[in-house]
């Protein structure tokens, strides 16, 4: 089972994005476990992990497809567990940046955290879909 923890500052208190977070871990529970880091400590919970991608701003944005095909590439190359790390209203520092395998931007558009973390875990659940062939995707 591929595994992706994702960090993160603050708690999400908005009941309808807790719901939206939760179908879609359902949704994955079958073939991706997420863990949810929350910490204050952001930065040193980052320096950590082995395999980070930072989601960011000025990273790398991707077709749908692509994002597929590069998660299943870096999933095979971190041995199935790969870490997201959300950034902070000031984005992240520069030591996570460098430490990061990838950084990955979701749009040059601004979100608040808390509806990052629902946009990522909806493009995890879809790049899922799309290396199984569902009709999710389009």
């Amino acid at each position: 089972m591929l595994k992706a923890k994702i960090l993160s500052q603050g708690r999400t208190k908005e009941q309808w994005l807790l719901e939206a977070l939760a179908e879609y871990e359902k949704r994955l529970s079958a073939h991706l476990h997420i863990e949810w880091v929350l910490t204050d400590a952001l930065e040193e919970a980052c320096l950590k992990e082995k395999h980070l991608i930072a989601l960011d701003v000025q990273g790398d944005l991707v077709s749908s497809e692509a994002l597929s095909r590069k998660l299943a590439s870096l999933w095979v190359q971190a041995g199935s567990r790969l870490s997201f790390v959300i950034g902070e209203a000031e984005g992240l520092s520069d030591n996570i940046l460098r430490h990061a395998m990838w950084r990955w931007s979701l749009s040059r558009l601004t979100f608040t955290h808390q509806m990052t973390r629902l946009i990522l875990v909806e493009q995890l659940y879809r790049a899922l879909e799309i290396q199984k062939g569902s009709k999710y995707h389009k």
